[in-house]
This record gives structure tokens, sequence and C-alpha cells, in this order.
């Protein structure tokens, strides 16, 4: 399928034109709460976040919307958390990335912390891809993609994007 790149391209200037705001307000929002993804297996899900990727668990506790169910969260670092839902007894079927779904979650780490937990991914035989020399990607053990990006926050490939 071929696309005609010019008319997307010329849309999103125009986009960027009327909403890029050269003096950006401050947010409504105070930051990330936490993110939750799906885990079918709860031990596995914490190997694969606390040993292997280094990311503390900070909590379980039984989900208030599915007895039986537990919500549980690691820190990403900032004040931020990725949280994991389990839903025993539901057949939710393997993850699916999808149009209009969860493409991936990008988490800063500090150049040094990138070398270290790629080494720890080959260690592991956890397959993945490298980008421009600052991103990996690679899927957790339910299939969710996962980038570990070397960029400061608020930088992507040099640029400020916040």
């Amino acid at each position: 399928m071929t696309v005609d790149n010019v008319p997307i391209e010329a849309r999103h200037e125009d986009i960027k034109g009327r909403y890029l705001l050269p003096h950006r307000p401050s947010s409504s929002a105070r930051g990330l709460h936490h993110f939750a993804l799906v885990s079918s297996d709860v031990e596995r899900t914490i190997q694969f976040y606390q040993e292997l990727l280094e990311f503390p668990l900070t909590e379980i506790f039984q989900n208030r919307d599915y007895k039986g169910s537990s919500h549980f969260f690691f820190d990403i670092g900032n004040g931020n958390l990725l949280a994991f839902f389990d839903f025993p007894g539901l057949d939710l079927g393997p993850y699916q990335e999808v149009l209009g779904g969860l493409h991936h979650i990008a988490i800063s780490v500090d150049p040094a912390t990138w070398e270290r937990l790629r080494g720890k991914l080959e260690m592991a035989g956890v397959p993945h891809q490298i980008e421009s020399g600052a991103s990996i990607y690679f899927n957790d053990p339910d299939g969710a993609r996962l980038e570990l990006l070397a960029d400061h926050l608020g930088e992507m490939y040099g640029s400020r994007v916040l």
C-alpha cells in the first residue's frame, strides 16, 4: 500500500501551527499516578519487573472490582507507578497490540542503567530491538511492548518535548 505523505505532513504542520502554543500553560495534571496493565501470572510479572528491570514492587492488595484479583504496583521513578491486575478465572487471552490500543510504554532510565538493563535482557534471553542507540524495545511476559529510553525525561532523541 502506497501512502501519499505530502497531505499528511501538511495536515501535521497545520495542527502544529494551531495547537502548539508558544507559551505553554501549566498542565492541570500533577503527573501520571499509574498506568495499569493485565498480568496472567503475578509472580512471573514481579520477577520480570522487579528482578530483571529493577523496578521495586511497592504494594500488592486485593482489587476492589473483582474478588480474588490483585492490584500491584512498581516504582518506575519520579513518583510514577506501573500497575497490574490479575483476573483469576477469566480467560482474557493473550495480549494483542491493536490499532487504537496500547502501542508501548516508554520508561526513561539513565544511560548507565540502560546499558546494564540491556545486558540483563540479553542474559535473560529476552528478544529486543535497539533503535537510535537510545531505545530498547521488548515485550513483557504477557506481550505488552516496553521501551527503555536513555533520554532524559522531557526529551526525545535530542528534542525537548516537555
